[in-house]
Protein backbone atom coordinates (compact mmCIF):
# COMPACT_ATOMS: atom_id res chain seq x y z
CA UNK A 1 0.00 0.00 0.00
CA UNK A 2 1.17 3.44 -1.06
CA UNK A 3 -0.11 6.95 -0.87
CA UNK A 4 0.85 8.63 -4.41
CA UNK A 5 1.06 12.43 -4.80
CA UNK A 6 0.80 13.21 -8.59
CA UNK A 7 0.38 16.86 -9.76
CA UNK A 8 -3.37 17.40 -8.36
CA UNK A 9 -3.91 14.05 -7.43
CA UNK A 10 -3.75 11.66 -4.51
CA UNK A 11 -4.02 8.54 -4.78
CA UNK A 12 -4.03 5.50 -1.73
CA UNK A 13 -2.62 2.34 -4.43
CA UNK A 14 -3.49 -1.22 -2.49
CA UNK A 15 -1.54 -2.67 -4.70
CA UNK A 16 1.67 -0.26 -5.26
CA UNK A 17 4.96 -1.97 -3.32
CA UNK A 18 8.71 -0.17 -3.26
CA UNK A 19 11.16 -2.42 -4.37
CA UNK A 20 14.84 -1.11 -4.24
CA UNK A 21 14.23 2.60 -3.79
CA UNK A 22 11.34 2.38 -6.53
CA UNK A 23 8.15 2.54 -6.43
CA UNK A 24 6.15 0.06 -8.69
CA UNK A 25 2.17 0.14 -9.20
CA UNK A 26 -0.76 -1.59 -11.00
CA UNK A 27 -0.30 -0.70 -14.80
CA UNK A 28 -3.51 -0.64 -14.45
CA UNK A 29 -3.37 2.12 -11.69
CA UNK A 30 -1.51 4.47 -13.82
CA UNK A 31 -3.92 6.95 -15.66
CA UNK A 32 -5.94 7.48 -12.15
CA UNK A 33 -3.35 8.37 -10.08
CA UNK A 34 -1.07 10.21 -12.65
CA UNK A 35 -2.85 11.02 -15.34
CA UNK A 36 -1.02 8.86 -17.95
CA UNK A 37 -1.81 6.10 -19.68
CA UNK A 38 0.37 3.01 -21.62
CA UNK A 39 0.28 3.16 -24.97
CA UNK A 40 1.94 1.28 -27.41
CA UNK A 41 3.74 4.28 -28.50
CA UNK A 42 4.85 4.52 -24.97
CA UNK A 43 2.90 6.71 -21.87
CA UNK A 44 0.84 9.44 -23.02
CA UNK A 45 -1.45 12.31 -21.81
CA UNK A 46 -3.45 14.23 -23.62
CA UNK A 47 -1.63 14.98 -26.47
CA UNK A 48 1.79 14.22 -25.46
CA UNK A 49 3.53 10.85 -25.51
CA UNK A 50 6.70 9.71 -23.86
CA UNK A 51 8.32 6.95 -25.41
CA UNK A 52 9.88 4.04 -23.17
CA UNK A 53 14.01 4.29 -24.12
CA UNK A 54 15.12 1.37 -25.80
CA UNK A 55 16.15 -1.17 -23.64
CA UNK A 56 14.39 0.31 -21.15
CA UNK A 57 11.45 -1.84 -21.33
CA UNK A 58 11.70 -4.55 -18.25
CA UNK A 59 13.22 -1.58 -16.19
CA UNK A 60 9.76 0.17 -16.46
CA UNK A 61 7.23 -2.15 -16.77
CA UNK A 62 6.88 -5.72 -15.71
CA UNK A 63 4.29 -8.54 -15.01
CA UNK A 64 1.41 -5.93 -15.36
CA UNK A 65 3.44 -3.36 -13.12
CA UNK A 66 4.70 -0.17 -13.86
CA UNK A 67 8.15 1.28 -12.63
CA UNK A 68 6.87 4.99 -11.69
CA UNK A 69 10.26 5.91 -10.42
CA UNK A 70 11.98 5.04 -13.40
CA UNK A 71 9.54 7.03 -15.26
CA UNK A 72 9.92 10.39 -12.73
CA UNK A 73 13.90 9.65 -13.49
CA UNK A 74 13.35 9.77 -17.31
CA UNK A 75 11.44 12.95 -16.73
CA UNK A 76 13.72 14.37 -14.32
CA UNK A 77 10.73 15.00 -11.84
CA UNK A 78 11.93 14.84 -8.02
CA UNK A 79 10.46 12.29 -6.17
CA UNK A 80 10.37 12.48 -2.36
CA UNK A 81 9.11 9.64 -0.15
CA UNK A 82 7.69 8.83 3.62
CA UNK A 83 9.11 5.26 4.01
CA UNK A 84 7.06 5.33 7.42
CA UNK A 85 4.11 6.55 5.97
CA UNK A 86 4.24 4.64 2.35
CA UNK A 87 3.93 8.38 0.84
CA UNK A 88 5.06 9.25 -2.70
CA UNK A 89 5.27 12.68 -4.03
CA UNK A 90 6.44 13.08 -7.61
CA UNK A 91 6.77 16.63 -8.21
CA UNK A 92 6.75 18.46 -11.48
CA UNK A 93 9.06 18.38 -14.75
CA UNK A 94 12.04 20.97 -15.26
CA UNK A 95 10.16 23.35 -17.04
CA UNK A 96 6.95 23.51 -15.74
CA UNK A 97 7.76 26.15 -13.22
CA UNK A 98 5.22 28.65 -12.10
CA UNK A 99 4.81 32.24 -12.75
CA UNK A 100 4.48 34.97 -10.35
CA UNK A 101 0.39 35.00 -9.76
CA UNK A 102 -0.14 31.16 -10.34
CA UNK A 103 -1.42 29.47 -7.46
CA UNK A 104 0.72 26.95 -5.19
CA UNK A 105 0.21 23.61 -6.29
CA UNK A 106 -1.69 21.56 -3.81
CA UNK A 107 0.22 18.71 -1.95
CA UNK A 108 -0.48 16.84 0.99
CA UNK A 109 1.71 15.44 4.17
CA UNK A 110 1.88 14.18 7.70
CA UNK A 111 2.42 16.35 10.89
CA UNK A 112 4.70 14.65 13.34
CA UNK A 113 1.71 12.76 14.50
CA UNK A 114 0.65 11.45 11.28
CA UNK A 115 -1.95 13.64 10.54
CA UNK A 116 -2.32 14.83 6.77
CA UNK A 117 -2.22 17.98 6.03
CA UNK A 118 -2.92 19.77 2.49
CA UNK A 119 -2.41 23.04 1.48
CA UNK A 120 -5.84 23.51 -0.02
CA UNK A 121 -6.87 23.07 3.61
CA UNK A 122 -5.33 26.38 4.05
CA UNK A 123 -6.41 28.51 1.03
CA UNK A 124 -7.56 31.91 1.35
CA UNK A 125 -5.17 32.24 4.42
CA UNK A 126 -2.13 33.29 5.17
CA UNK A 127 0.47 30.00 5.42
CA UNK A 128 4.46 30.17 6.48
CA UNK A 129 6.13 26.90 5.15
CA UNK A 130 9.14 25.94 6.82
CA UNK A 131 11.31 23.26 5.24
CA UNK A 132 14.62 21.54 6.56
CA UNK A 133 16.91 18.85 4.85
CA UNK A 134 19.54 17.21 7.24
CA UNK A 135 21.42 16.55 3.62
Amino acid sequence: MATVLYGTRETDLAGAAPDGGDLWINTADLPASTGWERKPEGLCTAERCVPVPPGQETAWEQDGRFNLSAFARHLDQPVATDETHGIWSFGAEPGAALRTGDPAPDFTLPDLDGKLHSLSDYRDRKVVLVTWASW
